[in-house]
Parts: structure tokens; C-alpha cells; sequence
């Protein structure tokens, strides 16, 4: 779940990337030789821990709801913490008994070793990024005088703890290139504590920020402070799941405390209101990003800059219309890419003499593609698009002139183009299915790319193919998905396949790579993945058709995706597996309880499984922009239709499945699946196991150490090889071995 794409997605993770889940048929199938077995695959049997069911009810607008194990939501308490460690000590046991797990666990250990590198950014003559040798929990911040200077190493995350759990989340140089801001999270947590370091000497200055969560830092031009957003020290016993309101936007002087930080901007009248200030390349301006929930709608202020003195706060662009994004200026114009008038965006530019929408001067039109993101860099505007789903780059003059098309190296996903305006280079990633992230340098004089980093993965991506196919919802509604596989495979109904989804908040979901689901297509499986409604794939229109009461269009979306792999015989019911996480564990959780006999495994990661409390827990009131709350009498009724835990039918026969969470998720509270796993486990009547897997020491997927993410897709693949009824094909041992 994140909090806005655009102003906030350093908040967000996917999602789900590091927490994997999976199922089984239903168990009381008779044996049948499937891809070679003599006999059905079984789990051992299973004794599920006693769950304790209270009497608690609540009543909404007249309706008794039975909550009979509120008493999960309480995660720190001794009757919770004995209850998580008798679920993972029975999850454990059945995914130890699994024989092919630690050769699977190897597979992925030896693909996961390969060098990685993050995008460079160029401050002051030097050129800073992150680097991962392959192994390293966290990767590692360099700094090289000059693009070809010897790296030096500035920051290694894996000292700050003995099991990798601290992340450098976050890295801000200044623009001297002289400091670097650094936001470190603990344990998966969305709270993070800034720090100084000094590039020069490579130590760390007395600075340290605490208490901000979904904000960035902003330098000032000369180096000697920087904007933030922060929330007040919550309550003791309060960290991990007391609700954030009241943000406010501070100015922090290098060298003194943050006591002493000047308070720039609140509004004790909205506390639902989150502000992300940014300083103009130019340092005239302070923009104010203003935010309401996960709502892609917001507001632009800004407040003339002299130095560290403000002048007063102009709304620019008030009341919540439409989506604001600032881009760049020249002096008082301003690039603001938007939707007013555009569901699919464009970028306007707007006199700040004369901000009337009249007087908006469109620069990048709205296109037949989806406007993604716009970076003003050398002079020019470089336009990422989306057509179905797949990346496109344009660029485009600040009047408006095409500059050409950016050749990409196939179908995927690409972002970055870090850089300021009179910089005559950018940097930026692609990636794909089966195309690991590579950094490409662009020369905006000589408008070419060349591979700046390009990592090496032991795996022949030759052998593998994606494809994209179209299907119809049960509306009519025309849907994308991607399915890669190994090629040669033959759709004969009898495929393992994975079918991910998201669907919500804004985001679209695109091409990526992942080392697990490469063991996954080397085992034989099909990864599917549907461009649900929802997103932001096809604009503004795409995501308010699966927002609020048109949330079961999602759903609707996911299952005729389902079908369409069943009935074009890519694979079967018993051979399906679902999987998401956040919302996308939601969306997993609800077609699960309204399809079971649809699935044979379902994989819901950090959902959000109670949609009645959802808006109780820290972050979660931001959620209801995209959900509706169960405090408005119609959006309960919407709610409780397919609120996962509260659609779960004792006696039913539900696919088999391991939810999983973690113990330090503050975004989505582990209570949702504590609670579902349990009346999951009460509610099921086949043979088919109700698992949970729960992280010690994690969040809601951000951050997590490498060691952490081998674990859980070892994990997972090991129990979609029983739940699917799979046997590995005869050549996968000469894979695993040789890569």
C-alpha cells in the first residue's frame, strides 16, 4: 500500500516484492498421476494451533458484526506473541518436510548473487549511487569524484545491525556535494531517522531527525538545511500502530538539534493533511505539496524563497480538483504535470503572474498513452508514457517541440532520468520480465544512450518469452495481462501458473524483474500478471473504475483473468495459484472467499483483510479516499460484501494457503492476518492446509534483507511445488546446477 504515487513513493514498496505466499488443491482429490507423480502430492497432515474465539460484536449502523478475535489486533501482548510463535512453529515444520525446499533455496542464492546498482545522481562534480555485491542484505552507498573515479564507499547499511535489518531507505546529497542526507528505517518500519553524513571525511555529523514517515528532505541551494515532514512522537506503546494525523513541514539548520527546528507549515484545521516541500532548482520558491490520503488529487502552495526566509504561502492550485505534480520551473513559470482536463495527464505550463487555467499553456498534451512521469533535465523534458501497460519515452522542448522518441531495449518498465536542468547527461533504469535493472547514461548533446551498469545474472533470458494477451471482464471491460514463460512450453491445461494482481490506489503495475519468479519459470511455471482496474495504467478513468463501490470490479477483473487461463488451457483450477500483497493481499483474500473452487493455492501477503477497522491503525484513515470507511453507513454495506475476513463461510473448502505478514508492519498492522489466518483455519473444511508465515523483525516489504527474501521465495516455491501438485521437469536439476 502506498501513500500517493507521485509526492510519496518512497513510502511504498511493493507491494508485496518481498512477501511471497502460496496453496494447494483441494486435498480430498482421489491420487491421479499428474506430470509423472505415481500419486497426488500431500502435505502432512496438520493440527493448527488453538485460536481463541471471544464473544466480542460490534454494531455498525444497526448491524452486529461478531469480531471473535479482536483480541489478535493487539500484536505485543502475551496471549499474541505465544499464538505467532505456535503458527510458525507448525508453518515451519510443513515447509521443512518439503524435500526439493533447500535445493530451491540454493537456485535462488546462486541467481540472487549478482551485482546490483541504483541510479547515480550528480551533485557538485561527484557522482553518488547505491551498490550491491549480490549477497549484501543492503546495498551500499558510493561516491566517486568524476564518472570514471574510483568509487569510495560512504555508508554500509550492513554494519548498522547484526542481522540487516537496518535499510538505508533514503539519500539525499546536497547540492555542493559536499553532505548527504540519510533516511535509515529500522526493521521494515515506515518511520525513518535522518542522519548527516560529510562526504569529505565520510563521518556522520551530530544531526538526527526522528519521527518522520512518507517525506523526503529538500536542500536549500547553499548547502546549510534542508525541508522535511514529520508527525509528534507518538505515545508510548504507540509506534507501531497509533494513527498518524497532523504532518507538519519543518526547516532544518546543519549542526542543530532538531529541537531547534523552525516550523514552516500546518494546519491545525485539516489534520489529515500531509505536506512535502520541495526547493526549486533555482532556490527561489519553496513548493508545498499537499496531500489528503491516498487520494491522487491534491494541492500545489508555494512561498518565495530568500535564503531561509519565506515569504508568505500562495495557493496556487486549491481544493482537491485534480492531481498536481511540480516539475520544474523557469523563474515564475512553472511545469506542473496534471489531469484537470486530461484523465490521462499532460504537462501545462503555468505563469505564477497569472495562474488562471485559461492562461495554462499546454506543453505535452494529453496523449493517446498514459502520461506517467516527466523530468525536466538539460533543457528538456523527458516524458515516461505507458501504452498497455509497457513503457514509452518522449522527449519534448519547454515549448513544447518534439525531440524524438528514447529507443528502449524491449517491453518493460523504465524510470529515473536523474539530472538538473543544465546537466548534459541523465541517467535512468529499464528493466523487464526476464531483463534485470540496467542503468543507462543518456548524452542529451549527443542524444544517445549507452549501458552505464548492466548487471550479470547466471540464466539465459533466450530462454525465456513474454507475451501479452487481452481478455474481456464480466462487464465487457478489455483487460491486459503479461505471461512469461520458458519457451516451447505447451499450453495444455496443465501448467503451474502464478497469477499476480494488484489493482488500486493509482499504481500501475508493470514489467519487472524477480529473481524468484525466474526459479518459478525455470520450474516450469507460468508467471501471469493482469493490468486490473484500479491502477493507473490507462489513467484516471482506469483507477476510479475499481475505487470505492466499483472495488469489485477489481475483483471481477482477477477472476476473469482466472478464466481465461483455465479456458485457453495455459493452465487448470488445481494448478492455479493467486498471489498479491497489500491491497494486492486484499484483492487475493476477496476472490479467495468469493471463488474458492477457482484456485488451487492463494498467496495474500500484508493484506488488508478487515475492511471494517482498516482506518483505525496508523496510516490506514488514508486508505479510505480509495476504499470508503465503515463509519458511512453506505460504504459499510460496500465493505462488508467483500471484506475478506468477514466473507469467510464456515464449512467451505477454500484452496490451500499461507498468508503471510510481519511482526514490525506499521502500515499494514500484522492484526489484519493474525485475524484472517484464523478464522481462515476455523472456517476450512477440506484437507488443503491454512498457514501463516510471519517475519520477526520485518515491515511491509521495504527494506527487507536479501537473507530475508531468499528465505521466503524458498519458501513459497517449495509450497506451491505440493500445493499445485507439481514435480520439477527432468532438466531443472541441470539448471539449478549451471545456471
Amino acid at each position: 500500500m502506498r501513500i500517493d504515487r507521485n509526492r510519496m513513493g518512497w513510502a511504498c514498496s511493493l507491494l508485496a516484492l518481498a512477501y511471497l505466499t502460496s496453496a494447494l488443491p483441494a486435498a480430498d482429490d482421489g491420487p491421479s498421476p499428474r506430470n509423472g507423480s505415481a500419486a497426488a502430492r500431500r502435505f502432512p497432515p496438520v493440527r493448527y494451533p488453538p485460536s481463541r474465539r471471544s464473544d466480542h460484536v460490534d454494531i455498525y449502523h444497526g448491524t452486529k458484526v461478531p469480531d471473535p478475535y479482536r483480541w489478535l489486533e493487539a500484536v505485543d501482548s502475551a496471549e499474541t506473541r505465544q499464538w505467532v510463535q505456535a503458527q510458525n512453529k507448525l508453518t515451519f515444520g510443513v515447509l521443512e518436510s518439503i524435500p526439493e525446499r533447500e535445493a530451491i533455496r540454493k537456485r535462488l542464492t546462486q541467481l540472487w548473487n549478482y551485482e546490483r546498482y541504483g541510479l547515480a545522481r550528480k551533485r557538485g562534480g561527484r557522482y553518488f549511487y547505491t551498490h550491491n555485491n549480490g549477497l549484501q542484505n543492503q546495498s551500499v552507498l558510493y561516491v566517486s569524484e568524476g564518472l570514471q573515479g574510483e568509487p569510495r564507499l560512504l555508508l554500509d547499511p550492513n554494519t548498522l545491525s547484526e542481522d540487516g535489518t537496518v535499510a538505508l531507505a533514503a539519500w539525499v546529497p546536497s547540492e555542493d556535494g559536499k553532505l548527504v542526507a540519510l533516511g535509515l528505517a529500522g526493521a521494515g518500519s515506515d518511520w525513518r531517522e535522518w542522519k548527516v553524513l560529510d562526504v569529505d571525511t565520510g563521518k556522520l555529523r551530530k544531526d538526527h531527525l526522528k519521527w518522520v514517515k512518507f517525506s523526503s528532505v529538500s536542500w536549500l541551494p547553499d548547502s546549510s538545511g534542508f525541508y522535511y515532514s514529520r508527525y509528534d512522537e507518538p505515545k508510548a506503546g504507540e509506534e507501531l500502530t497509533g494513527v498518524n494525523y497532523y504532518q507538519k513541514l519543518y526547516f532544518h539548520r546543519i549542526g542543530t538539534p532538531q529541537s531547534a527546528d523552525r516550523l514552516v507549515y500546518q494546519r491545525r484545521d485539516h489534520k489529515e493533511w500531509g505536506f512535502g516541500g520541495h526547493v526549486t532548482e533555482d532556490g527561489d520558491y519553496l513548493i508545498i505539496a499537499v496531500w489528503r490520503g491516498t487520494d491522487p488529487k491534491n494541492q500545489l502552495f508555494y512561498q518565495p524563497l530568500e535564503g531561509e526566509k519565506v515569504g508568505e504561502t500562495i495557493e496556487l492550485l486549491a481544493g482537491f480538483d485534480a492531481e498536481y505534480t511540480f516539475i520544474g520551473n523557469d523563474g515564475p513559470i512553472f511545469y506542473v504535470m496534471t489531469d484537470r482536463d486530461a484523465p490521462r495527464r499532460r504537462l501545462v505550463a503555468i505563469d505564477v503572474r497569472r495562474p488562471d487555467p485559461k492562461d495554462w499553456r499546454d506543453v505535452i498534451p494529453q496523449a493517446a498513452e498514459t502520461l506517467e512521469g516527466v523530468a525536466y533535465v538539460g533543457g528538456r523534458f523527458f516524458a515516461s508514457f505507458l501504452k498497455d501497460a509497457h513503457a514509452l519515452v518522449r522527449m519534448v522542448s519547454p515549448a513544447g517541440k518534439p525531440l524524438g522518441e528514447l529507443r528502449l531495449p524491449g517491453i518493460g518498465s523504465v524510470g529515473g532520468f536523474t539530472g538538473r536542468k543544465k546537466e548534459t547527461e541523465t541517467f535512468y533504469a529499464f528493466t523487464g520480465f526476464t531483463t534485470p535493472t540496467t542503468i543507462y547514461r543518456f548524452d542529451i548533446a549527443g542524444n544517445q544512450s549507452e549501458v552505464f551498469r548492466r548487471p550479470k545474472v547466471e540464466f539465459d533470458p533466450s530462454r525465456f518469452e513474454t507475451k501479452q494477451v487481452f481478455y474481456r471482464s464480466k462487464d465487457g471491460t478489455r483487460v491486459p495481462m503479461f505471461l512469461t514463460y520458458r519457451k516451447g512450453l505447451e499450453w495444455n491445461g496443465e501448467n503451474p501458473t502464478i497469477l499476480y494482481g494488484y489493482g488500486g490506489f493509482n499504481i500501475s503495475i508493470t514489467p519487472s524483474f524477480s529473481v524468484a519468479n525466474l526459479v518459478w519459470m525455470e520450474m516450469g511455471g507460468v508467471y501471469a500478471v493482469a493490468n486490473l482496474r484500479g491502477g493507473a495504467e490507462y489513467g484516471r478513468e482506469w483507477h476510479e473504475a475499481g475505487m470505492l463501490d466499483k472495488k469489485q470490479n477489481v475483483f471481477d477483473d482477477f477472476i476473469a483473468a482466472a478464466e481465461w487461463l483455465i479456458e485457453n488451457r495455459v493452465t487448470s483450477s488445481r494448478r492455479l495459484a493467486i498471489r498479491g500483497g497489500s491491497n494486492g493481499g486484499l484483492l487475493v483474500g476477496a476472490v479467495m472467499t468469493q471463488r474458492p473452487e477457482l484456485f488451487g493455492a492463494a498467496l495474500p501477503a500484508v493484506g488488508v483483510m478487515d475492511m471494517l477497522r482498516f482506518h483505525r491503525f496508523t496510516i490506514g484513515w488514508a486508505w479510505t479516499s480509495e476504499y470508503g470507511s465503515s463509519d458511512d453507513p453506505r460504504q459499510f454495506k460496500t465493505l462488508l460484501k467483500y471484506s475478506p475476513l468477514h466473507n469467510l463461510k464456515k464449512g467451505t473448502r477454500y484452496p490451500a494457503t499461507m498468508v503471510t505478514t510481519a511482526d514490525h508492519d506499521d502500515r499494514v498492522v500484522p492484526g489484519h492476518s493474525f485475524k484472517f489466518a484464523a478464522a481462515l483455519q476455523y472456517a476450512q473444511a477440506g484437507k488443503a492446509p491454512v498457514l501463516i508465515r510471519i517475519e520477526t523483525r520485518a515491515g511491509h516489504g521495504a527494506g527487507t534483507p536479501v537473507s530475508k527474501r531468499i528465505a521466503q521465495a524458498a519458501d513459497m516455491l517449495a509450497f506451491l511445488l505440493v500445493a499445485l501438485d507439481w514435480k520439477l521437469p527432468e532438466d531443472w536439476k541441470v539448471i539449478s546446477d549451471c545456471g
